[in-house]
């Protein structure tokens, strides 16, 4: 009897090597030709690893049943152990390839939704038979939507009844509402006892929550509800309209106290009429905002009432949610870089501030650089701020949210094309300027003559120089101009320690006049004169001896060359005076050559008095 038994294993070993060669073959022709429906046959050869399972599994306790009477024979215990370790190994790697198998099919596999009512039960990925994943969703949709339009729903008459290939879940005896198969539970790794529990009370439960949710009784309570939203947002929105024509009444009313308008560093900004403007507006547009606010929690909980438009709740949400949760996780995100751009921040604002310090004192004179005059110190400070300032810029640059797409540098790159491209004379007015603060040509306040503008300097800055003529005419002239054209400075040797500007004058006087005479009388007039230097002593020149007069050039020395034009009149009235008192005539001799035969007869008063005298 032992030895029949045996054989009849050996013969189920040998069977199941068989089935195992078999497959191999398949997988050699599988792996050698490509089918036209490979899922169909991966599918195939899972079920056959199936099957294969339960052969083994019968083996498995025959032999488990031998070794239990071979105890005390060692040769025979052995043999059953090594069979019983050959048929594990087996089934451990046809399981590695069932798997493998699975996991490959996953991977292009799609899922059908069995659907009731907009409401997704689970979904389908295998087929049975010849129906394929799509039409058995389809079905069992359509059956379980007759369950749900069954007015005489029983929960108790589903059953689940096992079958060879798996479980069907009947109503009735009579009504098949899905089959489960297998491959199913091996899809969702798991058993297809479990998986048809599961799927058995989902349709159950699935359906009696539709069914109560669409009674006359819950549409009822849901019209109820809809009213009471509508009419709890348009009551929102009247109080809300109150609210705020009341606060736009208040800032009317008590605009004289509070909106003052707004000073920054007494700078107005604002007036109280600008602000009380401004105020009103804010006023609004909160309001608009908190009903807008209103209206889109109403429209919320109306979708949240009906089942059909439980959907649009989600969607209404995620227009929202969505939004602030991208915000919020950018925010949390940027914190790091937040913090670092601060830190960057501080350090270069704490860096100008010591600059701007050391500028200062060397402006008043605190501290002295061999080379470096005192006038440079706040034209260098502001270059040293720009430059640390722009250096900030691009340390902090990479930190900035978005700085890293490709539109934020697109519009950097276009930016910096339009600045380059329109800022040239700018930048060539900059660059005069620059030279222009170093090489100190006139400060503020001078009396300079720049090309064919004379007046004084109001203003320098890094792109024009501001002039005021003695006509109170404001001039800006390029920086560009000034460095390309020439400078005098009237004011540049005015101070206590220079001799000061000369102011000049010349007169024309004939050869009757002594030139000591002359002088005398020139000197003494620019003596009378106000704002004329005791000292150094004025001078006179014989600047050139013409054909009938002489010229003397008047010399004299101030400190004030702002009043040019002053100094100059005064001086010629004192030279008029002067030359009265020594009996001097201010008058330039002329003598003209008469044809014979001209009857063109000249006044005599145009004509010399030596001429006049002797004729």
């Amino acid at each position: 009897m032992k030895r029949i038994y045996l054989i009849v294993v050996v013969l189920c070993l040998f069977h199941s090597g068989l089935l195992a060669q078999g497959q191999n073959r398949q997988d050699s022709v599988k792996r050698d030709s490509i089918p036209q429906d490979s899922s169909h046959i991966a599918e195939k050869l899972i079920l056959q690893h199936q099957e294969q399972y339960r052969i083994d599994s019968a083996i498995r306790q025959q032999i488990q049943t031998e070794l239990n009477k071979a105890v005390g024979d060692a040769a025979k215990t052995r043999e059953l152990q090594a069979q019983l370790h050959n048929i594990s190994a087996r089934d451990s790697m046809r399981r590695e390839e069932q798997a493998q198998r699975i996991e490959q099919l996953k991977k292009n596999a799609r899922g059908f939704p069995v659907i009731l009512n907009d409401d997704t039960l689970f979904l389908l990925y295998t087929k049975v038979g010849s129906f394929g994943p799509q039409e058995r969703a389809l079905a069992i949709s359509q059956r379980i939507s007759k369950l749900y339009k069954n007015y005489l729903f029983l929960p108790d008459s589903m059953k689940l009844v096992a079958t060879e290939s798996g479980y069907d879940i009947v109503y009735k005896g009579d009504m098949d509402i899905m089959s489960i198969a297998q491959l199913d539970a091996l899809w969702l790794n798991t058993t297809a006892d479990s998986l048809s529990r599961t799927y058995y009370s989902k349709i159950i439960a699935v359906v009696e929550k539709e069914r109560q949710a669409n009674s006359l009784q819950s549409w009822l309570k849901r019209l109820g509800l809809m009213v009471l939203v509508i009419g709890g947002v348009i009551l929102l929105i009247s109080m809300i309209n109150k609210l705020f024509r009341r606060s736009a009444s208040l800032i009317v009313r008590n605009k004289t106290r509070y909106l003052n308008g707004l000073t920054i560093r007494k700078i107005r900004l604002f007036s109280a009429e600008k602000f009380e403007q401004f105020a009103l507006g804010v006023n609004n547009v909160v309001r608009i905002v908190i009903i807008v606010l209103s209206i889109y929690l109403g429209l919320l909980l109306l979708s949240s009432i009906f089942t059909v438009t439980e959907r649009w709740t989600d969607i209404l949400l995620s227009w929202i949610l969505t939004p602030a949760r991208s915000a919020l996780h950018g925010i949390v995100n940027f914190l790091p870089n937040l913090f670092t751009i601060l830190v960057i921040y501080f350090i270069f604002r704490y860096a100008i501030k010591a600059v701007k310090y050391f500028s200062n004192e060397i402006q008043r004179g605190h501290i002295e650089l061999k080379g470096f005059h005192r006038e440079w110190a706040h034209p260098t400070y502001n270059i040293v701020k720009f430059l640390m300032y722009a250096f900030m810029v691009i340390l902090i640059f990479p930190y900035l949210p978005g700085s890293s797409s490709p539109a934020f540098k697109g519009v950097s790159v276009f930016l910096g094309i339009l600045f380059s491209l329109g800022s040239s004379s700018a930048i060539t007015n900059m660059v005069a300027g620059l030279v222009i603060t170093y090489m100190r040509p006139f400060k503020i306040g001078d009396r300079v003559k720049i090309g064919e503008v004379t007046g004084d300097v109001l203003e320098k800055n890094m792109l024009v120089t501001r002039i005021r003529t003695i006509k109170n005419e404001e001039i800006t002239v390029p920086n560009s101009m000034v460095l390309s054209s020439s400078t005098v400075n009237y004011s540049a040797n005015t101070a206590p320690e220079d001799t000061g500007l000369i102011l000049h004058t010349t007169v024309t006087i004939g050869y009757d006049v002594p030139w000591k005479k002359m002088h005398q009388a020139l000197i003494d007039a620019a003596m009378r004169t106000e704002l004329i230097l005791k000292e150094p002593d004025p001078f006179v020149l014989q600047t050139s001896l013409d054909d009938f007069f002489v010229s003397y050039q008047l010399n004299a020395y101030t400190r004030e060359a702002n009043k040019q034009a002053s100094i100059y009149s005064a001086l010629h009235q004192n030279i008029q005076d002067c030359c009265n008192e020594a009996g001097i005539e201010i008058m330039s001799p002329h003598y003209r050559a008469m044809r014979d035969g001209n009857t063109t007869t000249i006044p005599s008063d145009y004509l010399p008095k030596d001429y006049q005298a002797k004729n």
